[in-house]
């Protein structure tokens, strides 16, 4: 049985959050085994975060367990909940963190009702600690997911918009930006190829416009543009060796548009 757990939250490093959220993971399960995602998440960005979880969490062995904490609404009505797809399992907050991953994949979830399992007093503004921690720990230990509480119907879900496609071309925008600065839309590498691969495109980035879809940022020039392909299948913007988001003054929610060339 797996003990891996993975944590992923908008904490940073400079305080004691992330920290005692693993003392409270080892005090429960003293054999489990750690890795921190990322505690850079931009201060609650729920779709930031999941953005980093769609393009991680499938990638880990069997029965891992990640930890969520993205968590604006801590202490509200917002639920705490558990979700298993295939064989992993997740913990955290039921709002929207979820969305992404929860779209591509079937999955199961409870409300986590029964406090058997958490931290006694739970504080109203650290359920990290307090309810998400314990819980990852013992389900590592092996508690089943059926032991936590009780089955929800649905959780809740954000949803990033839909590029539009025609015979014009596609709409899309940019839904996450990286530590580098590149800029990661919401168009499929399968709806591009869809425009037919003889076809001459303009890509519009804010006042930029690029003529065609390269391999990868090392493909131009040192401090030139690049549209490429990025690791999680969709269109990405990047400066070779710089910053897109800086200089070419894009923001998150900026159009981009691909207009087919007749």
């Amino acid at each position: 049985m797996s003990s891996l757990i993975t944590l992923t939250s908008d904490f940073g490093v400079q305080d004691h959050y992330v920290g005692v959220m693993k003392a409270v993971i080892l005090s429960i399960c003293p054999n489990a085994r750690m890795i921190d995602i990322s505690h850079d998440i931009p201060p609650q960005d729920i779709m930031a975060g999941a953005w980093v979880v769609r393009n991680s969490a499938m990638l880990f062995p069997p029965r891992s367990v990640h930890l969520v904490v993205v968590d604006p609404g801590v202490g509200t009505q917002r639920k705490p909940v558990a979700m298993k797809i295939r064989d992993q399992l997740f913990v955290g907050p039921d709002n929207g963190i979820f969305s992404l991953i929860a779209d591509e994949h079937d999955h199961y979830s409870v409300e986590l009702k029964n406090s058997d399992f958490w931290r006694s007093d739970p504080s109203s503004t650290f359920h990290g600690r307090d309810i998400f921690a314990p819980v990852a720990a013992h389900l590592a230990n092996g508690t089943g997911i059926d032991e936590l509480g009780d089955p929800l119907e649905s959780l809740e879900t954000y949803r990033w918009a839909v590029p539009i496609s025609d015979k014009d071309g596609i709409q899309g925008w940019v839904v996450h930006i990286d530590r580098f600065g590149n800029l990661v839309t919401n168009i499929p590498e399968e709806m591009i190829r869809e425009t037919g691969t003889e076809a001459q495109l303009k890509i519009y980035v804010g006042n930029t416009i690029l003529d065609k879809i390269v391999e990868t940022f090392g493909s131009v020039t040192e401090g030139e543009p690049a549209a490429y392909i990025g690791s999680a299948g969709m269109l990405e913007i990047a400066i070779n060796k710089g910053d897109a988001h800086k200089m070419l003054g894009v923001e998150k929610g900026a159009q981009i548009s691909i207009v087919i060339q007749k």
